[in-house]
């Protein structure tokens, strides 16, 4: 990682050119090891408890960002000592430190979405996009016809409604999860290395058992009857086909 910097010396004598934004480089590690400004406070970070950590945040100037950028440093007793970086110097320290622990949920929960439900594995073409040469870069379309970017605008927005489709899919069955875990593992007719049916089942626990409950669901006479004519129809061999050939 690039070294952060102070802020420049401010000269006693304007000079010709442009003024001087960087100082000098500093390095992190003997921040970290400064023994004055440090302060104690609980671990802010979920499922730890009676664990007392120390730190302190200093702002400094990053040249791949270009601004002031605030780093916290981080003394934890089973951890070690921590360097977070966060680009908002307005979050206080103990903030950055709760948002780095989420970090790894947020994750496990990317990859659910991505390998669980495809909701960034979007391929929509657009037949209108012109060729250009590899390695080009992004492309500017200001000087472009206006249905040319009106389509680049239709792709991006059909970008957007598949990923939010995708994160409320998600949200489903992590609510199906919580609220009904007994009824979903009881649904749940597979195997797995790791089973526990006293712990909520994971996104593709649900969606297995959805997928087996379907034809029980179409054939009760109590189920709302627009919902099952849409389920119906999507089921169809045709329509089925024509995702495939989409594919």
């Amino acid at each position: 990682m690039p070294w952060p910097t102070g802020p420049a010396p401010v000269p006693r004598r304007r000079r010709r050119g442009r003024p001087r934004r960087y100082g000098r480089k500093l390095r992190l590690a003997s921040r970290l090891q400064r023994e004055s400004g440090f302060e104690t406070a609980p671990s802010p970070v979920y499922g730890e408890k009676n664990v007392r950590i120390a730190y302190r945040s200093e702002d400094l100037l990053w040249r791949p960002v270009g601004h002031l950028v605030r780093f916290v440093f981080v003394r934890h007793p089973q951890r070690g000592d921590l360097i977070l970086l966060c680009t908002d110097t307005t979050l206080d320290p103990l903030s950055v430190i709760a948002l780095y622990g989420y970090r790894f949920k947020i994750e496990v929960g990317f990859r659910q979405a991505l390998h669980g439900l495809g909701t960034y594995a979007y391929h929509f073409w657009m037949a209108k996009m012109r060729r250009r040469p590899r390695g080009s870069g992004n492309q500017d379309i200001r000087k472009q016809p206006r249905r040319y970017k009106d389509s680049v605008r239709r792709k991006i927005a059909a970008y957007h409604r598949f990923v939010q489709l995708g994160c409320i899919a998600q949200g489903l069955l992590q609510l199906l999860a919580l609220e009904y875990r007994p009824t979903v593992w009881q649904r749940f007719h597979s195997w797995l290395r790791t089973m526990n049916p006293e712990q909520p089942p994971s996104e593709s626990v649900v969606a297995q058992a959805l997928r087996t409950t379907l034809p029980e669901f179409l054939a009760d006479p109590a189920a709302p009857s627009d919902l099952v004519k849409f389920l119906e129809r999507i089921r169809s061999p045709d329509i089925l086909r024509a995702y495939e050939r989409a594919a």
